[in-house]
């Protein structure tokens, strides 16, 4: 169980029988009475944020999560199948559930997998990413004009926007959660 003390940005809570993570989260005293703490969650299962109030001293429970080290397999459909390392079972997550960060994963990537109750709900990769550019347009010789991008598409299918000098073939560094250019390596 946790108490209202314990709350952080980032914590995996537990409300009547759903998961959520707290998104944000501030202690007011109003004029009487005991102090309150004002939550912002967001329901791990849906994605749907909720505001709910507690009272301070209340306590929450702690979600049936674990983490394990998967490899990401391929798509099929909708969905992204991931293999347990240890056991070798083959689980498929929906892709939506991962908010944008399947868009950086390739064929055979290891990653860790968030499960509920056994099933896979979201991912965490890397912030920063280096992948090969698959397709781009040439830049234009001449075009001097600072911050011109152009998009591009990376081998993981990601369509990021990078610099005019990047050419097919380059690896680039790209920021995950951004989804920005970072630099070429």
């Amino acid at each position: 169980m946790y108490s209202t003390t314990d709350f952080r940005k980032g914590l995996k809570i537990e409300v009547e029988g759903t998961p959520y993570e707290i998104v944000d989260f501030q202690h007011f005293k109003p004029g009487k009475g005991g102090a309150m703490v004002r939550t912002k969650l967001r329901n791990i299962l849906t994605g749907r944020m909720q505001d709910i109030t507690f009272r301070s001293g209340d306590k929450v429970g702690r979600p049936d999560l674990e983490t394990r080290d998967m490899q990401y397999l391929y798509k099929e459909g909708d969905d992204l199948i991931f293999m347990d390392m240890t056991t070798y079972e083959q689980l498929p997550m929906p892709a939506a559930s991962t908010a944008g960060k399947s868009d950086f994963l390739k064929d055979g990537q290891e990653c860790r997998v968030l499960l509920y109750q056994g099933r896979p709900l979201d991912i965490d990769i890397p912030t920063s990413i280096v992948l090969e550019v698959t397709e781009t347009e040439p830049g234009v010789k001449g075009d001097t004009v600072s911050n011109v991008t152009k998009p591009a598409t990376l081998e993981s299918g990601a369509v990021i926007q990078v610099p005019i000098f990047v050419n097919v073939g380059d690896r680039v560094k790209v920021n995950t959660t951004t989804k920005e250019y970072l630099g070429r390596e």
